[in-house]
């Protein structure tokens, strides 16, 4: 199973805490509430006005890399106030580079632009990974994301990468079918099991293809990684931006490592924190994540054990056998929650790894391991809706859910068969003995897929690249830290920055070090020590 990689899922859970301190304990708001500009996420938004198709003020930034791109690369963005103090724009691109001529899509933008106009340094594009989850989202929080060193010297520019957010969003499944989908078992016990999970991925695959505009031939077929980036470039151009900075987080530095490799002449001061090690195959990307949030439970139950009278038991093993015991009798017997659902394993698992992405809310899985003992579902549930963007009403608030499985499966379609799984198990069970049979199932994910990839793998090496900054997190349960030491080793100009720690992703994690290093290379330009600790 490939879980999301995406600081959004932190962003997120403020939401749930203040709902629980609150006692409101029904759902969730997300974090992208897309309602406040009158977009429906999963219908193809109309609102704000397009732009305009003239020069851009500087016509050096706007070089297209091909002729027939030229009408895209000489857009301007006509801003227009959104969201309660923020500007929004669309920006057009072609569904398919391969043919410009042909059909286009508009992208969301939204900038929150610096605070202090006197020190500004430019346009700042970010992304906070997923893949799937909206950078306009990512950009409208901004003040809480970012400190004040990069909101006072930057536009904070974010997009939703195509497929995604408003951004001609892929749509699979209705709000309950995407309840019933993450409701399913994980691990199917028998053969009934596996059959409903298979079921639910075909109704999953010829969904997105029945539901999202264009069909097979439309933009369901083209929301790979390497086509987001050509939007990055068109987006750079619009922006008057001569090279990109960028800020990309969790699958966000995969994006802007592919960035830089189609176009190295045009990369500025790049950060890529908490990354992906873009060379993996899925097997090993799955092992990965199943060894990082392994990694991070163990953490969370020595901190647990070590802080004494741990309710978890008196020894880390006893807390991860609890732990493991917790999901055992979900998947036998579903609790009660607030609002009238069933906690069951499959939303049971998402609310115990949910709060694991940040260490300050550690205290959100105690309170939900406890209450889930004693047979209330509730934390848990609330957890679980925070990781799916799910509303209180039921709806959902982006589509990321359903986009991860449309991105992922694009840039690599591999996929095992039932019978096959158990084949996997094991060295699932090695990397992880907590969790890893999950991640082991999740290998069928892709199976069903009713589109192929116009765009070929490509190996990413960034050759002729300015410095690219990528930041690693000793603890990181999404993005393990053994991936940016790979990945700035990948990158001819890769310079590895460490942050020993827990939670996903290194900066404004509490380490002045990071923080520091981050904000003098994106502010001054001054480029890390490769290796720096912190």
């Amino acid at each position: 199973m490939r879980v999301k990689d995406s600081t959004t899922r932190a962003v997120a859970i403020l939401i749930v805490i203040a709902l629980l301190l609150a006692g409101a304990g029904l759902a969730i708001s997300a974090l992208s509430d897309d309602s406040t500009d009158g977009t429906d996420p999963g219908s193809a938004p109309t609102t704000p006005a397009g732009p305009t198709v003239e020069p851009t003020p500087d016509p050096g930034s706007s070089d297209p890399p091909a002729p027939d791109l030229a009408p895209f690369y000489s857009q301007q963005l006509d801003w227009e106030e959104c969201r309660d103090g923020f500007e929004c724009s669309r920006l057009t691109v072609p569904v398919d580079y391969a043919a410009p001529g042909g059909a286009t899509i508009q992208l969301e933008v939204l900038r929150d632009s610096a605070d202090d106009p006197s020190s500004r340094v430019g346009s700042l594009v970010v992304n906070p990974g997923g893949p799937g989850a909206p950078g306009t989202s990512y950009a409208e929080q901004a003040s809480q994301v970012f400190r004040s060193a990069l909101t006072d010297s930057f536009d904070v520019v974010g997009f939703d990468p195509r497929g995604t957010g408003a951004s001609a969003p892929v749509d699979c499944l209705s709000d309950e079918g995407m309840d019933e989908f993450l409701r399913a078992d994980p691990v199917p016990d028998d053969a009934e099991e596996i059959g409903d999970v298979v079921e639910g991925l075909d109704e999953f695959w010829a969904g997105c293809v029945a539901n999202t505009d264009g069909g097979a031939d439309g933009i369901v077929a083209h929301v790979t990684t390497v086509e987001a980036a050509r939007d990055m470039d068109v987006l750079r151009a619009a922006l008057g931006e001569d090279t990109l900075s960028y800020f990309g987080a969790s699958y966000g530095t995969k994006l802007g490592a592919t960035y830089a490799d189609l176009f190295p002449d045009k990369v500025g001061r790049l950060v890529l924190d908490g990354a992906v090690d873009v060379s993996l195959d899925s097997v090993s990307l799955s092992l990965g994540q199943a060894a990082g949030f392994e990694r991070a439970l163990t953490a969370y139950v020595d901190n647990c054990v070590e802080e004494g009278d741990c309710f978890l038991g008196d020894s880390t093993q006893e807390g991860l056998d609890t732990i493991a015991g917790v999901l055992a009798d979900l998947d036998e017997n579903p609790i009660p929650t607030l609002d009238e659902r069933e906690l069951t394993v499959g939303t049971g698992f998402l609310g115990v790894i949910t709060p694991l992405y940040n260490r300050d809310y550690w205290y959100l899985l105690d309170q939900g391991l406890e209450t889930a003992l004693e047979g209330d579902g509730t934390t848990l549930q609330l957890l679980a809706d925070a990781y799916a963007s799910r509303n209180r009403d039921g709806s959902y608030a982006d589509n990321s859910t359903e986009a991860i499985y449309a991105i992922n499966c694009l840039d690599d379609p591999f996929a095992v068969t039932p019978d096959e799984v158990p084949d996997y198990v094991p060295q699932f069970l090695e990397a992880s003995p907590t969790l890893g049979e999950v991640f082991a199932w999740g290998l069928i994910g892709c199976d069903g897929i009713r589109v192929e990839s116009s765009e070929p793998d490509r190996e990413i090496k960034a050759a002729g690249a300015a410095p690219i900054v990528v930041v690693g997190t000793t603890r990181d349960p999404a993005t393990p830290y053994e991936w940016a030491v790979a990945l700035a080793d990948q990158l001819e100009s890769g310079v590895l920055v460490s942050r020993d720690g827990d939670g996903h992703t290194g900066y404004n994690s509490g380490n002045d070090c990071v923080d520091a290093a981050l904000e003098d290379y994106l502010v001054d330009g001054t480029v890390p020590e490769d290796g720096l600790e912190c």
